[in-house]
């Protein structure tokens, strides 16, 4: 085999050989582009000599030039607000509200967009509010956003409606975020096939050429992910470590457990915190610092987050342009918690002054004495949790449900103000994946350690399983309702 490869002429020559044969090219005119290369080649070597410094820069197709330090060549280091003016709330909220004029539109959608325009007349939004309201005045900033992945231009769960489709004249769009401002940034946003590997390969490559772009890949369902997982481990994951190369991306995984069987529930939320860089057994150096959470971002390999609400989506989405440095970002997204009626923000929570919220506390429990447990979970759990609270008159004070957004870099100052809020309660740790999947472990250590090993750790969840979830309903139920009984007993 060895001998019959040395024999076979080059890809080089064979395709010379073509090409004259052809006469697209001459023998002499071949013989020079090759030169040329050659010398091209020998004078890099030359100059490599006198090289006195390598930079990773040096290697960079697209090194950011500019990105890194702000107008006075200061290294940037402090976050921007992305909490934004009431004026563009209100005029994002309206264009994605309105019918197009001479546009035939779906019945279904009529009333979509008659709601959303009574839910902000009341100062409130959802879902698809939320997220409309950061590409919009991301783009009104001169951001340009891309959205890409099955389903993204309706949303798999109906939610979204970014492009709305005449129903008389066939291939007429309208895609309301387009027509804001004159002169706005451009957005993308398309459905891609179901081809998780190339797609999310390509959206990869597109947030590392250009750090002034939100650049999201959406899964139609969570585990989709799954064919894509050599992009996420060999490239997103250790991107920055392995590669010299950061990345804003930002991946939106559906996730949750509805008794839909294993295939659509789980977005396998331990496999990427099981990559995080983290240390589970140490408090980070910076612990008490004012900036905390500044630093914990910039040191992390990836942001990892389950969030409940619009105004909170809003702001995990603005932020990861407004850091002065890009991670790339995955979120555990909503599917029944897109339109539940819990999934409500007010206008004023995405106003001028306002943050992404690592943790949501329990407003419920203003006497600290009097609370008795304290349960951390994430996600859209903590609305079973809460209405079993509700049910057992168990909503006085006497549990405390905190939520948990972001999961990863994990918030162990907030999450000692919890602890430290409530000395004498049990803690828990409350999920719907099952005992071997989720952030349990993850979460656990890491609660345990904040608390300086003095604080066991309880689980109340889903019993361990090779599955992700179960196929039937009714065993559904009842995992559900066993681990809510746990949740509650045993309260002294």
């Amino acid at each position: 085999m060895y001998q019959k490869i040395s024999e076979h002429p080059t890809v080089l020559a064979a395709y010379t050989k073509q090409l004259i044969d052809e006469g697209v090219l001459t023998v002499a005119k071949a013989q020079a582009a090759e030169a040329e290369y050659e010398a091209i080649c020998e004078e890099g070597y030359r100059e490599s000599k006198n090289a006195k410094e390598l930079c990773w820069s040096h290697w960079l197709d697209s090194p950011w030039k500019g990105f890194f330090e702000d107008d006075q060549g200061t290294i940037r280091d402090y976050f921007p607000a992305t909490g934004v003016s009431k004026s563009a709330l209100d005029l994002v909220g309206s264009k994605i509200s309105e019918q197009p004029k001479g546009f035939a539109l779906h019945g279904g959608l009529k009333r979509i967009l008659k709601a959303r325009g009574q839910l902000l007349q009341d100062g409130k939004v959802n879902w698809a509010l939320g997220e409309a309201m950061a590409y919009g005045t991301l783009l009104m900033e001169g951001v340009h956003v891309r959205v890409s992945g099955q389903d993204v231009e309706r949303g798999t769960f109906s939610h979204r409606h970014a492009v709305l489709h005449d129903q008389e004249i066939d291939g007429k769009t309208y895609c309301p975020l387009q027509h804001l401002t004159d002169d706005q940034a451009g957005l993308t946003i398309c459905n891609s096939s179901l081809s998780e590997y190339g797609v999310l390969g390509f959206e990869l490559g597109y947030s590392m050429v250009n750090p002034n772009s939100l650049i999201i890949w959406e899964a139609q369902f969570g585990d989709f992910s799954n064919t894509a997982q050599p992009i996420i481990d060999q490239f997103i994951s250790s991107g920055e470590v392995k590669w010299v190369r950061q990345s804003g991306l930002v991946m939106l995984l559906p996730h949750g457990y509805e008794g839909m069987g294993p295939e659509h529930s789980s977005a396998r939320l331990e496999r990427f915190l099981a990559m995080m860089n983290d240390d589970p057994d140490e408090l980070p150096a910076y612990m008490g610092d004012s900036n905390f959470n500044t630093r914990s971002l910039h040191d992390c390999n990836w942001i990892i987050t389950n969030i409940t609400t619009p105004a909170n989506f809003f702001h995990a989405l603005r932020r990861q342009i407004k850091m002065p440095f890009r991670k790339p970002m995955i979120n555990m997204s909503p599917k029944s918690g897109l339109n539940h009626p819990r999934s409500r923000s007010e206008l004023s929570d995405m106003a001028d002054g306002t943050e992404f919220l690592r943790i949501i506390e329990d407003p419920t429990c203003v006497e600290a004495d009097k609370c008795k447990r304290i349960i951390f979970c994430t996600g859209k759990v903590y609305i079973d949790i809460e209405e079993e609270r509700k049910k057992l008159n168990l909503d006085q004070g006497e549990v405390a449900v905190v939520r948990i957004e972001q999961i990863a870099p994990f918030p162990f100052d907030l999450v000692k103000e919890q602890l430290d809020k409530y000395p004498g309660a049990d803690v828990y740790w409350s999920q719907e994946e099952h005992k071997n999947s989720g952030a349990y472990e993850y979460c656990k250590q890491r609660i345990r350690t904040v608390s300086d090993f003095s604080r066991r750790v309880h689980y109340a969840g889903r019993a361990s399983s090779a599955s992700t979830a179960t196929g039937s309903k009714q065993t559904h139920k009842k995992e559900l309702k066993k681990f809510l009984d746990k949740c509650f007993s045993n309260l002294s």
